[in-house]
């Protein structure tokens, strides 16, 4: 006896459908997850390019400023007065700062430059403190000043930079 024609059937069962949709959905659901996280952690490294650039503006106008305020332009001959910190000079007009003492206990909030505040840095600030402490780097002592610069970033974050004026 001979049966009729043998069908195959090709295509997918109702429960073959609904656990490929489990599957892509915990897939989808683990995807967005970490696309989540990386959102929420995307402007950090926004925030520490500008923090860095804004302190290497900083650092750059102070640096050049004169050691002392009784120090000779240009550096020579070299002082020979006591290291000490005092804002001699326009207190409070960067304008009118000479040397790299005027800008210990310096507060910008928002960040400014000597013709008013700098676009594009709202919600930074910047505190600047200037000591006779040159520890780490081999200068007798009284030879160098050391500058902190601390910029704070939206959100808190802080940044810490240090350079040195030496007396030359």
């Amino acid at each position: 006896m001979s049966r009729g024609p043998v069908i195959l059937q090709n295509g997918a069962t109702l429960v073959e459908l609904v656990m490929t949709i489990v599957i892509i959905s915990v897939a989808i659901a683990g995807v967005v997850g970490a696309f989540a996280l990386i959102t929420g952690r995307s402007a950090d490294p926004l925030n520490q390019t500008r923090a860095v650039e804004l302190a290497q503006l900083y650092m750059d106008e102070i640096i050049t400023r004169k050691y002392d305020h009784n120090a000779p332009q240009g550096g020579l001959p070299r002082y020979s007065g006591p290291c000490n910190i005092s804002a001699e000079e326009g207190a409070g007009n960067r304008g009118q700062f000479n040397d790299v003492d005027d800008y210990h206990g310096l507060v910008n909030l928002p960040p400014a430059d000597a013709q008013g505040p700098l676009d594009g840095y709202n919600g930074f600030s910047v505190e600047v403190n200037v000591s006779c402490d040159a520890g780490g780097v081999d200068l007798p002592s009284g030879q160098a000043k050391r500058i902190d610069l601390t910029i704070t970033a939206p959100g808190d974050q802080a940044f810490s930079f240090t350079a040195y004026k030496a007396n030359f």
